[in-house]
């Protein structure tokens, strides 16, 4: 009896194995292609935020402007705020409509003080 149930162990173990598919590669990140001009040398990144102690509370006042608005998309939330030692503001990265790149320059603008917003942002078209 104990040798019956053995084998029938070692036939269902063996089946199992055989059943096993092979794990799917990852797709890759649906933005992959759009960070290639982050690799680009005069392209502005968050690496270029200034340390500057005005130029951080601008950016920290116009990511609390944005943060706080609940009409913005999570992409609107999640733009790149970078205010360079220059002291100038750009807004880079996707967002869902025109009405939000409206909404996002004009509370940069409202929050910049005498700092000039440049538009970087894009429209995502899903």
């Amino acid at each position: 009896m104990k040798r019956n149930i053995l084998l029938s162990l070692t036939v269902v173990g063996a089946l199992s194995i055989s059943t096993v598919t092979p794990l799917k590669a990852a797709p890759d990140a649906d933005n992959s292609g759009k960070n290639v001009v982050d690799r680009n040398s005069e392209t502005i990144t968050p690496e270029s935020q200034s340390n500057a102690k005005e130029d951080v509370e601008v950016t920290a006042a116009i990511r609390r402007a944005i943060v706080k608005n609940d009409s913005l998309s999570t992409y609107a939330h999640n733009i790149k705020i970078v205010t360079t030692e220059n002291h100038v503001v750009y807004l880079r990265g996707p967002v869902a409509s025109a009405e939000e790149v409206a909404t996002i320059v004009k509370l940069a603008k409202q929050n910049a003080g005498k700092y000039p917003v440049k538009n970087q942002l894009s429209v995502n078209r899903k």
